[in-house]
């Protein structure tokens, strides 16, 4: 039997994972960041590896588990479902996974239900926050919509992304405006956004950052 490069090479994260076989509403998720992790880790876009970051900004960690939708990109589709968004952010869609168990390890794939989002600009940017429950949770069965997770929690993620990029020692304003939350069908449109914009802007064959 012949050697594949799969059998060789580990797949891009980014470029070479799928956003899964049931986007948009259902979706892999790769993880870069859990909730228990002090440290901002996010993909390496030539590499692919993750690369540290900074450390998170303030006491906060975040509140799930944290990372992208392979095969995604925030371009003017995405910007064109915020109106007031100059452009988008030029990274991969965002996305929170919720897990009613402690999962402590990133860099794996995560199947995962597609509920709602926060929309939020960064420097006038779109940069949208899917939120997700593991495809698998019982627990989370019910959630077919954000607005049948508990206030509380959707309260702590957007707490979370409206306050992450504060310096506690800077005077420098927020450059992060919390524009609002969304249920599920606009959730559904703004994956299916970003995923024609990776297709405009990494055609097949193509797949490496400028």
């Amino acid at each position: 039997m012949s050697e594949t490069s799969f059998d060789r090479f580990r797949p891009h994260p980014w470029h070479g994972l799928s956003a899964g076989d049931n986007a948009p509403e259902y979706v892999d998720a790769y993880v870069e960041i859990t909730p228990y992790d002090g440290v901002k880790y996010e993909i390496d876009k030539l590499t692919g590896y993750l690369r540290v970051d900074r450390p998170q900004g303030s006491a906060a960690l975040p509140p799930t588990l944290y990372g992208f939708v392979p095969r995604t990109y925030c371009g003017e589709r995405v910007a064109a479902l915020t109106p007031a968004a100059t452009q988008g952010d030029g990274d991969p869609l965002d996305i929170c996974v919720l897990s009613q168990q402690r999962i402590e390890r990133a860099e794996i794939i995560v199947p995962a239900r597609v509920v709602g989002g926060v929309r939020l600009l960064d420097e006038g940017e779109a940069d949208d926050k899917i939120i997700a429950v593991l495809a698998s949770d019982p627990v989370f069965h019910y959630a077919n919509d954000l607005s049948k997770l508990p206030d509380a929690v959707v309260n702590r993620i957007v707490h979370y992304f409206g306050t992450y990029k504060l310096d506690p020692v800077s005077d420098e304003p927020n450059p992060i405006e919390v524009v609002e939350t969304y249920g599920a069908t606009e959730a559904h449109q703004v994956v299916a956004a970003s995923m024609a914009d990776y297709e405009a802007t990494f055609p097949q064959g193509d797949r490496r950052q400028d």
